[in-house]
């Protein structure tokens, strides 16, 4: 079984999640989302998120190609994330590209960067409804 495994915050799921997690489980049979907790995103990333940790988890955890949502909580977990879950391929959205390399030397695992969805994304919906209010 080749597993592979994702990460993110997934707040405001839209389309453009949809696309990333169905292209990140066409690389393998089972895919891991791993999903940013409420206190690494204030803590470390300075981000507020619209729904808390566990709406979001629900939500992901509904999307057919999501076999299992572990909770991210802090930058260096990866490495020690794609080794205890046996990972063979680690993806990320391509405006990490480059960024998580590293992974591929200290794992085996391949890295993938994957093209975003271009004309959506959480920061331009946020953007847009602080415009309307």
């Amino acid at each position: 079984m080749k597993r592979v495994i994702t990460y993110g915050t997934f707040d405001l799921l839209h389309y453009g999640h949809i696309n990333l997690l169905r292209r990140a489980k066409e690389q393998g049979d089972y895919l891991i989302v791993a999903l940013s907790t409420d206190e690494f995103n204030w803590n470390e990333k300075q981000k507020k998120c619209y729904f808390s940790y566990e709406k979001r988890k629900q939500l992901l955890e509904a999307i057919r190609y999501v076999d299992l949502v572990i909770p991210e909580e802090g930058w260096a977990q990866k490495v020690s994330d794609v080794k205890e879950y046996h990972v063979d391929t680690f993806v990320m959205g391509d405006d990490w590209a480059g960024k998580f390399d590293f992974i591929q030397e200290e794992t085996a695992a391949e890295v993938i960067y994957l093209a975003r969805t271009p004309e959506i994304s959480t920061t331009q919906i946020k953007k847009d409804l602080k415009l309307t209010n």
